[in-house]
């Protein structure tokens, strides 16, 4: 990892910077990213930022636009279904392949994240969405294919913006079923019962997919 000499400042605390500015929201789909701008903000060279964008790229958080530079992706309403028809299949198997790794102390975070989630206030949208990327991450953790898990990750990134979006539109009306689908996840989790946890997670994520597919305004 490159770091600039006269500052100190290397491309993973760039890439921590920006990574929080695109999954907060601070930065939106079409955004471009001009590395003069984030240099001279974070008083770096322009050597650490272009390999953070090469870091956050293979993450899917960012990509390269021929004679435009670097910009947050920005994807059509089909591309987003068409990924997370993939998460319906991809992170059901990392959550079997974790099951067994989990141990009583995951179980007990687990459950004392989603009782953070059931008591957050109204329109505590960015807490929300952290807390609900940490309990599923967590239940994940016992995962140790890592090409699975990069994919994961990737999909998880591409589809933040959208997911946002669709969290506001819903507000709290819709809070109920999510508490109830991660409570039935949580009870699989802890049973190890991956067929279970399968099911309830597969099912989690494709509501979620067909009531974005409801909004086309998240798209515009």
């Amino acid at each position: 990892m490159s770091t600039d000499e006269s500052t100190g400042i290397g491309s993973t605390r760039v890439a921590a910077y920006l990574r929080e500015a695109i999954l907060g929201g601070e930065l939106r789909p079409g955004d471009r990213i001009r590395q003069e701008e984030v240099a001279a903000r974070l008083g770096a060279s322009r050597l650490p930022v272009r390999e953070a964008l090469r870091m956050l790229e293979a993450e899917g958080l960012t990509e390269h636009a021929p004679h435009k530079g670097a910009r947050v992706p920005r994807l059509s309403q089909h591309e987003v279904d068409v990924i997370y028809r993939m998460r319906e299949r991809l992170e059901p198997l990392a959550l079997a392949e974790s099951l067994p790794q989990l141990t009583e102390g995951d179980h007990e975070q687990l459950a004392e994240v989603q009782q953070r989630i059931e008591d957050l206030q109204d329109g505590d949208l960015e807490k929300f969405l952290d807390l609900d990327r940490e309990f599923h991450m967590l239940t994940y953790s016992g995962c140790t294919i890592d090409p699975l898990m990069s994919n994961v990750t990737r999909l998880w990134n591409s589809t933040q913006p959208y997911r946002r979006s669709f969290v506001a539109l819903g507000g709290r009306s819709r809070m109920w079923v999510v508490n109830s689908e991660h409570r039935l996840i949580l009870d699989a989790v802890v049973r190890r019962d991956a067929d279970d946890g399968e099911r309830f997670l597969g099912g989690h994520i494709r509501r979620t997919r067909i009531e974005l597919g409801l909004h086309p305004e998240v798209f515009t």
